[in-house]
């Protein structure tokens, strides 16, 4: 098969078989035969799972990096390929990514007496739940090397669209939960207890005020409450109420200013209704912060092998690349995949039309990238 069949050969097997992050032990075995059919070392870091390999020699050295889980999801796609594991997809692309960073590696390989230094490729586990990018560093995987870089596929954008920007790209990311204690009560005698269903409802609607009221309308800012659990029965007024959600910033200073007044709302809520409420944080990623040169680099070089550019808007999703970006330089970049559905819905379905040209994309980055550091 030629180059593109097998990009998308590897891609659908990819497809077909998703692990969950921290549980990708066939999809790293399926990497590895990968890379060692093709001639490519593999270095030997103690990671339980995901890959790094390396091609070429010499002392400048740069790294790309492809992401390699999946999410918990049933998937609805309707493609030949569907996943065989159920409860389990690809549905944020991460098979599209890593058969597009396998095909940089091959197309590097082929010139590898040529390369102007070393290409480091990351294979990383457990982009999801955030802990993926930090094993790898860990393990050493940015050791010696100069700039990073890294794509998301974005299905807003038509195949054969590029954007990046420099500065903050994607968003800091908290999760909170909420935990509301009254006083339960027959729901026939409210007045007995302490509803936490009513100061729930309200504090819900409260929060919504945080984005528009206390910050300014010029910041990115997104606060949601996504589940409100509480109560068994239909008579009854429960004595504690559960609310999650998330936090989307893109300025440190902000962040904390909104989890403030969070506080602050919550502490008035709860003593107007004579009842308790605390609050857990859950931090997540940073926000991912490009190099404004590397993102200005990674941009000509896609207009140079024929991708239409753009400036990219901010991105209120999370993206753990962002902890390599605090270590080294580099940029994360979209490339459009022209999908119906978007990331994280059950007919996520891209276009794999992207992935030849993106791993020709990615090889050329890497060795101008080399000529250049």
């Amino acid at each position: 098969m030629n180059f593109n069949e097998q990009l998308i050969a590897w891609r659908r097997e990819l497809h077909r078989y998703p692990e969950l992050s921290g549980e990708e032990v066939e999809t790293t075995a399926r990497i590895r035969r990968w890379l060692d059919n093709a001639g490519i070392a593999v270095l030997p870091y103690d990671i339980p799972t995901g890959v790094i390999a390396e091609i070429g020699t010499g002392p400048k050295q740069i790294a790309l990096r492809a992401d390699i889980d999946a999410l918990p999801i049933d998937e609805r796609s309707g493609v030949a390929f569907s996943s065989q594991h159920a409860g389990v997809m690809h549905a944020c692309g991460h098979d599209i990514h890593t058969s597009v960073i396998l095909g940089a590696a091959l197309q590097l390989k082929a010139r590898e007496a040529t390369l102007p230094g070393r290409v480091r490729i990351l294979f990383q586990p457990a982009e999801e739940n955030f802990g993926g990018a930090k094993s790898l560093i860990r393990a050493g995987a940015l050791q010696g090397v100069s700039a990073i870089f890294g794509m998301h596929n974005e299905p807003g954008l038509p195949v054969g669209a590029f954007a990046t920007r420099g500065g903050p790209f994607y968003a800091n990311v908290d999760r909170f939960v909420f935990r509301i204690t009254g006083k339960g009560a027959h729901a026939a005698r409210p007045h007995e207890g302490s509803d936490a269903i009513v100061l729930a409802s309200q504090l819900v609607t409260a929060l919504q005020s945080v984005a528009s009221r206390n910050v300014n309308t010029l910041e990115s800012v997104v606060l949601s409450v996504t589940r409100i659990e509480g109560g068994n029965t239909w008579n009854v007024l429960p004595e504690s109420v559960e609310l999650e959600g998330t936090l989307r910033t893109h300025s440190t200073q902000v962040q904390q200013k909104v989890k403030d007044r969070v506080s602050e709302i919550a502490a008035g809520f709860a003593s107007a209704f004579n009842a308790q409420i605390d609050i857990t944080w859950y931090t997540g990623p940073s926000a991912l912060v490009n190099d404004e040169h590397w993102a200005d680099f990674a941009t000509a070089v896609a207009r140079e092998t024929g991708y239409e550019t753009h400036h990219a808007e901010l991105h209120m999703g999370g993206e753990d690349f962002a902890v390599y970006l605090q270590q080294i330089p580099g940029a994360f970049v979209s490339i459009g995949s022209a999908s119906a559905f978007g990331l994280h819905y059950p007919a996520f379905n891209p276009d794999e039309a992207l992935i030849e040209p993106a791993a020709r994309y990615f090889a050329q980055l890497a060795e101008k990238a080399l000529q250049h550091i």
